[in-house]
């Protein structure tokens, strides 16, 4: 298979139960599902549409993919189920990236997935995950979960809470090796670890900091008081980053960014990330090149 037909099937992806509880109540809404391209760059070339300088794209908050089924809202900084904007494709590997509010006691009924990194950040709430390969977990605010879907997993996901709605990040890296066996692992993190630091949390590395991924991609979680200032190194030559600010307001190379704002930049090696407020932010630092 080449590149060009790899990456068409990774964006096929499939659809998703939407569901109460018992999964026999389950009804399909094809909420997961993203849609066939004919063309598609390999790496990210903006266009003037997104708000971009010559090595800069800008996403601000209120101009996401915007998604309310009722149960799920959903936002996406990327081209999503039905949610489609050919100059928000991707960002290199980095494919999806779901700012998501599930209601009480509902959630993601049992599908498919297959060669694609899975990154889950629980941002309040609590998640309950089962999957084809027997895990069965709570994931909570302050853990970060990864599957490696490989040659196929299915899985669930629900607001385990029967009151309370439930707010994480879903995001989707495609990986550097195809057909994998897949693996789940589960991370608790210290967010003391993060207080005007990156705390590492996904690297390439079983023996780094946090969960490892199929990539050789970074991701930092950052809590900044408000005038702490830190650069940044991308990790590997050919690397962007790409930041999303969840709360706050934080100054990266000069640009102002508010809360839920993107800001990706590539063939820069250095960042200088400021606190303008106190601020929460997330770093990825991705290969440019799928």
């Amino acid at each position: 298979m080449d590149r060009k037909d790899f990456i068409r099937k990774g964006l096929l992806g499939t659809s998703i139960f939407a569901t109460g509880y018992p999964l026999a109540n389950a009804i399909s809404n094809n909420i997961d599902e993203l849609r066939p391209l004919d063309i598609i760059g390999f790496n990210h070339i903006p266009q003037i549409s997104a708000n971009i300088m010559t090595n800069t794209v800008l996403h601000k908050a209120n101009t996401r993919g915007h998604a309310d089924h009722g149960w799920l809202n959903s936002y996406h900084s990327f081209s999503f189920a039905h949610y489609y904007n050919p100059d928000r494709m991707h960002f290199g590997v980095l494919r999806v990236l779901n700012d998501d509010t599930v209601a009480a006691g509902m959630g993601f009924g049992t599908h498919p997935h297959d060669n694609m990194e899975i990154i889950s950040i629980p941002l309040a709430g609590n998640l309950e995950h089962k999957d084809s390969m027997g895990n069965v977990a709570v994931i909570r605010n302050g853990d970060v979960q990864v599957m490696s879907a490989g040659t196929g997993i299915q899985h669930s996901e629900y607001n385990k809470s029967s009151s309370e709605l439930v707010k994480f990040l879903q995001i989707w890296v495609f990986p550097n090796q195809r057909n994998v066996k897949p693996r789940y692992d589960q991370l608790s993190l210290n967010s003391k670890d993060r207080k005007n630091r990156l705390q590492q949390i996904v690297s390439p590395n079983p023996d780094d900091e946090g969960v490892w991924i199929y990539q050789n991609a970074w991701f930092h979680l950052a809590d900044f008081d408000a005038g702490f200032e830190q650069s940044y190194h991308t990790k590997q030559a050919g690397n962007g980053v790409y930041v999303f600010v969840l709360s706050g307001e934080l100054n990266v190379n000069g640009q102002s960014l508010q809360m839920r704002d993107g800001l990706g930049v590539w063939d820069t090696p250095e960042l200088v990330f400021t606190a303008t407020q106190n601020s929460e932010f997330l770093v990825m630092d991705v290969p440019m090149t799928v």
